[in-house]
């Protein structure tokens, strides 16, 4: 009884946290989340309790809502070559792997890019070959997120190359991620096949329940970040978010 009571007493306080992280940097809620729950929980089980908080806290990073639509017309090529690189690795490989060399290849990108970000020139893609670019960085972001669960690299190097503002970058993160989520469940559900997921029934709703209570400290956490994240000149708050990436890249490193 007791040791239940902890498990969600902490893992009340990891979401918070990680809600704290995602709100300043506007990415990193699922890494610290499953870097943390993974100290007490199977990793199977933090996935899974990860679910709507990481859905929902990127839905609300999509904000302000009147302004989505032109940036979706933007990166609607993106969106799709997310969608089709995320869902066709995973029918091709099966289900999100542990494959450790893929970890780490992934987290050895995300400091070279992190250090490029902090102390390389600034890159900016021609209006010209953003459409087709876009495809080409949604598909391989999707092929990554199939590969290793992490829908990070290259999309957030992609959209720093846009010259989008910190607000729109926010907001363009929110929409790659809520799309590779939903992209990521959609090819869970297909590659395991609809008997896994009847026979799964029953215990999806006592997960489903835990998953949604965790909402509240992820959601508190972020409204806090991002009280955090106004006070930062965009100088700063761009070396937060590389510090941010380099760090995601040594914990993948370091797991790998």
């Amino acid at each position: 009884m007791w040791d239940a009571w902890w498990v969600l007493a902490a893992a009340v306080a990891v979401f918070g946290l990680a809600g704290v992280v995602k709100g300043v940097v506007g990415l990193g809620l699922p890494t610290v989340s499953m870097a943390l729950l993974a100290l007490f929980m199977p990793a199977g089980q933090a996935a899974a309790w990860l679910l709507l908080p990481s859905l929902v806290t990127n839905v609300v990073q999509m904000r302000p809502m009147p302004s989505l639509r032109p940036l979706l017309r933007r990166l609607g090529w993106m969106q799709l070559g997310i969608v089709a690189g995320t869902v066709g690795g995973m029918l091709w490989w099966g289900p999100v792997g542990e494959a450790a060399v893929a970890h780490t290849a992934l987290g050895v990108a995300l400091v070279i890019y992190a250090l490029w970000g902090l102390w390389g020139p600034g890159l900016q893609l021609p209006q010209r070959h953003q459409a087709w670019l876009g495809l080409l960085c949604g598909l391989l972001t999707g092929g990554i997120t199939a590969l290793t669960g992490v829908f990070v690299v290259p999309a957030v190097a992609f959209l720093q190359s846009l010259a989008l503002g910190r607000q729109a970058l926010m907001q363009a993160m929110g929409l790659c991620f809520t799309v590779s989520t939903l992209a990521l469940g959609a090819g869970m559900a297909l590659a395991q096949g609809p008997g896994h997921a009847a026979s799964s029934w029953t215990g999806w709703g006592a997960t489903a329940l835990v998953s949604a209570l965790m909402l509240l400290p992820a959601l508190a956490g972020m409204a806090w970040g991002e009280r955090l994240r106004q006070s930062l000149s965009p100088q700063v708050f761009k070396r937060v978010l590389m510090l941010g990436l380099l760090a995601l890249g040594i914990y993948m490193c370091a797991r790998g």
